[in-house]
């Protein structure tokens, strides 16, 4: 089957190959024929190696697709379901679950050090634990959550990542409260999913922060009140709040230089969430003073935070009352083998998402 696979961590292109196969569905794993999947900037970082994961390499981890196989002890799912890829599923019985905290579970990515693929030249691992650029996968049965009949491939990937943890960030970490100011740092698919969570909460304000200006009147469609080139944030902060802060910061971009910049854009006593995934050599500098004298609360957020699978149902039901736009975030289409034109969509910022339909 085909498949785009990095060769080497550092590269900034994929090879799409045909000669790749699934490693065997054996107890406890599905098979599942990939129909779509968004590339997520997290893919590009497992590329980079700022996100670490072993190559050669299939990435992506935001996909959808049929059921073609399940092995021993499966029962959730079986073959012809549709379903979406959730990468990190929650285990139900480790201290996190039974903290109410599944989505701090491990369990899902221990398997990111297993290879899911072989070619002729040998193992081929799966980003995530999954790896959807791809035409079928073997992966955690727990990994593939059924949708409804009337949920479109394209949209179902979407809620596998980018709108999951957008929207959550907004509703389950923040708890954006309605009637206040926010702004979010970052405008690519988790940044404007984060828009549309902070206009379902109620927020009065919001502001959108981007230096691409296709992305700033993008935010503008959903739901942004105002978009900024990232030079003219403090002017925002001084004509919308006074000068106080937004009650609500997000950084949806994973740099320490744009969490710092978010950081100052929150008022005293507000609230910075940190959504986008950084470096582990990247750190951000606070003073003892400044972090106890502002009681700024610093919320980081990992995958929307919560429960996944009621995320992804509240997911649906706000997108099937119109309350969430999720195919326009779709910018642009492209087969698999056009999977390099989508990596440099994503790195110029001339996409939103983009859907790689398979």
């Amino acid at each position: 089957m085909r498949a785009a696979v990095l060769h080497e961590t550092g590269r900034s292109t994929l090879e799409v190959h045909d000669d790749v196969e699934t490693v065997g569905c054996g107890p406890g794993k599905v098979k599942v024929r990939i129909r779509a999947t968004g590339l997520c900037h997290s893919d590009i970082s497992a590329m980079s190696g700022v996100l670490p994961q072993p190559a050669p390499l299939v990435p992506g981890h935001e996909g959808s697709g049929e059921i073609v196989d399940v092995g021993d002890g499966v029962t959730a799912v079986r073959p012809g379901d549709r379903v979406l890829i959730g990468w990190l599923p929650p285990c139900g019985t480790c201290p996190s679950c039974r903290r109410a905290q599944p989505h701090l579970c491990l369990s899902g990515l221990y398997g990111a050090g297993t290879p899911n693929f072989r070619r002729p030249g040998g193992d081929v691992f799966g980003f995530a634990g999954v790896g959807t650029f791809t035409e079928e996968v073997v992966m955690n049965a727990a990994c593939a959550v059924p949708i409804p009949d009337d949920v479109p491939f394209d949209v179902a990937a979407l809620i596998g990542c980018a709108v999951t943890t957008g929207v959550g960030a907004a509703v389950n970490t923040a708890a954006v409260a309605a009637g206040s100011s926010v702004a979010v740092i970052g405008c690519g698919g988790v940044g404007i999913a984060a828009i549309q969570g902070a206009r379902v909460q109620g927020a009065a304000t919001i502001v959108a922060v981007d230096p691409v200006a296709s992305r700033r009147e993008a935010a503008l469609r959903f739901g942004a009140t105002e978009a900024v080139d990232p030079d003219a944030v403090g002017d925002a902060k001084k004509r919308l709040t006074g000068g106080e802060g937004f009650d609500y910061v997000f950084e949806v971009v994973g740099r320490s230089v744009t969490a710092r910049a978010a950081y100052e854009a929150t008022r005293r006593g507000g609230t910075l969430c940190i959504v986008g995934a950084g470096a582990m050599d990247d750190f951000l500098q606070l003073n003892m003073f400044e972090l106890f004298f502002d009681e700024k609360r610093i919320l980081p957020s990992l995958y929307g935070g919560g429960d996944t699978r009621a995320s992804y149902e509240r997911i649906i039901r706000l997108w099937r009352a119109g309350r969430l736009d999720l195919a326009g975030m779709i910018t642009h289409r492209v087969p698999l083998s056009g999977v390099n034109e989508a990596l440099e969509q994503m790195r110029t910022g001339t996409a939103l998402r983009t859907c790689i339909e398979i």
